[in-house]
């Protein structure tokens, strides 16, 4: 049975650096696809970032891009998204999600998370002085 659980959230300075974790068991990263979505109260929950580890396909946000970078390990089973120069915009719920499809080369729009159907129970971060 395919199960997620994220950590490495927290509370940071605008400008800091945090690097949350994903880890994957009851399937291999290499059969999956990875997506990383955020939610704050009263929105949807947004993609931010998605990776294909297998096919070595990854996708972000605008908001995100030159910011942060989602990266797998294979031996640890792990997804990771590493996040730079923090703003207080990217303050949310994290959320890493998945999906089983061994053959994909290319992740989905970051719109699509319907397509998820698996997803770990999140992790707080807050960015703030």
């Amino acid at each position: 049975q395919l199960k997620l659980v994220e950590s490495g959230g927290g509370l940071v300075q605008p400008g800091g650096s945090l690097r949350l974790s994903c880890a994957v068991s009851g399937k291999t990263l290499d059969s999956l696809v990875i997506g990383w979505f955020r939610q704050v109260p009263g929105k949807e929950r947004e993609g931010v970032s998605c990776i294909v580890h297998r096919a070595y396909s990854s996708n972000y946000a605008e908001s995100g891009k030159g910011r942060f970078t989602i990266s797998g390990d294979n031996a640890k089973n792990t997804v990771y998204l590493q996040m730079n120069n923090l703003k207080p915009e990217d303050t949310g719920v994290y959320y890493c999600a998945a999906y089983f499809d061994p053959d994909s080369n290319i992740c989905p729009h970051l719109s699509q998370k319907d397509r998820y159907d698996v997803w770990g129970q999140g992790t707080q971060v807050t960015v703030s002085s």
